[in-house]
């Protein structure tokens, strides 16, 4: 039982916009049992059909790399976002140079991307890409290290509406990394790195420049310092004599009435032993006189 293209049409527009992802034609084929009948060219001339009918309408059939979608036109892309709260994904200039690199280079390294952009490739980088599957590593390069070699995926295709990597625009054709998709949000926080060597030489010629403001500042500083710490020890210097000469005298001065108090008390003992000695006599004396007497 062979079944019309009129019908194919509807059942391929119906399971399009059930699906929710793309499909290929090789699994629109299996939707359709076999006593249908329906063949790939048979799917074909329904897609081709629905194409033209989208034509002056706000979704269009389109072909990616991982198969047929209904999506809305670019045209009315301001519109559309309104319907979403949260804003939308935003990608750093670096994500976004590093991708490209990967994309018009591959297979290539990542000390490669490194040595085209002048500056280092961020591991959060890297991972951000492969967690959203959009490269991939696809082997090892023959030397020392074995460093991976990358490479986009379909679903990089996917996200860029592209079929093929043929659909790439050419690299004399881009002017400005903005104007490789106009959907592509940069981060102006993660996106602070720049695509070109001048604009990085000058950032590092300013950073030099406030660096040598800071070291004069600085220089003057530590000599301020040092005429302050080479006055410091003098001041301290004059200090401690004044304090060791005002201690000595103290001490003098200690010492000197501790010498009279004990000439004060060797007198008062001098003259106790004179008074105990004249008494002494004068009672051997008395006591002699009586013997004589008798």
């Amino acid at each position: 039982m062979s079944m019309t293209i009129e019908k194919i049409k509807c059942i391929i527009e119906a399971a399009l916009l059930a699906a929710g992802s793309t499909l290929s034609k090789d699994r629109m084929v299996e939707l359709f049992a076999e006593d249908e009948k329906v063949k790939t060219a048979d799917v074909t001339k329904a897609l081709d059909i629905l194409a033209e009918e989208t034509e002056g309408r706000g979704v269009e059939l389109v072909e990616v790399a991982t198969g047929f979608r209904y999506q809305a036109r670019q045209d009315y892309a301001e519109w559309i976002a309104r319907l979403w709260e949260e804003r939308p994904s935003r990608y750093s200039r670096a994500l976004l140079e590093t991708l490209s690199l990967i994309a018009y280079r591959q297979p290539t390294t990542r000390s490669d991307i490194e040595q085209v952009r002048g500056v280092g490739v961020s591991s959060s980088i890297v991972k951000t890409l492969l967690e959203r599957e959009w490269i991939r590593v696809v082997g090892h390069r023959d030397v020392p290290g074995k460093p991976a070699l990358y490479a986009t995926t379909k679903y990089f295709l996917d996200y860029f509406g592209l079929k093929s990597l043929d659909e790439l625009p050419s690299l004399a054709e881009i002017k400005d990394l903005d104007n490789l998709n106009p959907e592509l949000k940069f981060d102006g926080e993660e996106g602070s790195e720049q695509s070109s060597d001048s604009s990085e030489q000058d950032d590092v010629n300013k950073s030099k420049n406030v660096l040598t403001e800071d070291d004069e500042e600085n220089s003057g500083e530590a000599v301020e310092d040092s005429n302050n710490h080479s006055e410091s020890p003098r001041e301290i210097n004059s200090t401690n004599h004044i304090n060791e000469s005002q201690d000595d005298s103290e001490s003098g001065e200690n010492a000197s009435r501790e010498q009279e108090t004990e000439t004060s008390k060797l007198e008062s003992e001098s003259a106790e032993t004179t008074e105990g000695s004249s008494e002494g006599e004068e009672e051997s004396e008395s006591s002699l006189k009586p013997t004589e007497l008798h």
